[in-house]
């Protein structure tokens, strides 16, 4: 993990390696209208705009506990072919302003086809009152969750193929 700051702002990547393969870690990760599916802080996702394509935008709103209760999030990048994915929070009632994330997954070796490595990057303004710290480590573990519950959703989808 590492971390940074520059002008109020904080930045971090987190990498999370699945057992299981690419397409199928893909075919989960890149379903922009459905984050619910390994993201556990979400309990609602619709479009507001868009088809779950480049420049989608996305109403999420969160479990309860959370200091929060919506986000809105806008899909900036979608590249099927290199498995990346961005996407920026543009609204919401929560302390992630200026939230925009990078996420790429790839196989993990040549000799390792089925496991792939997921990372995903970030950069978000830290919010006034807040340290550097206290912010990347609360955006840390949101994130950190959400790949370990993509990583458990993945792994246990193959090992059912397997039954």
């Amino acid at each position: 993990m590492k971390t940074s700051q520059q002008q109020h702002c904080c930045r971090s990547t987190l990498v999370q390696t699945i057992d299981a393969p690419l397409p199928l870690v893909w075919s989960i990760l890149r379903r922009f209208d459905y984050p619910q599916a390994y993201k556990p802080f979400v309990k609602t996702c619709h479009l507001s705009s868009g088809d779950g394509r480049e420049g989608s935008v996305r109403e999420v709103t969160v479990v309860s506990g959370l200091p929060a209760g919506y986000s809105i999030e806008r899909l900036d990048e979608l590249d099927d072919e290199s498995h990346v994915m961005a996407i920026s929070i543009i609204g919401g009632d929560h302390r992630l302003v200026n939230y925009r994330s990078k996420t790429a997954a790839f196989v993990a070796a040549e000799e390792e086809e089925e496991k792939t490595v997921v990372v995903e990057s970030y950069v978000v303004d830290v919010p006034k009152g807040n340290s550097v710290e206290e912010t990347t480590s609360f955006a840390d573990t949101i994130v950190g969750f959400n790949l370990k519950s993509l990583a458990k959703l993945s792994e246990n989808m193959v090992f059912n193929r397997k039954l």
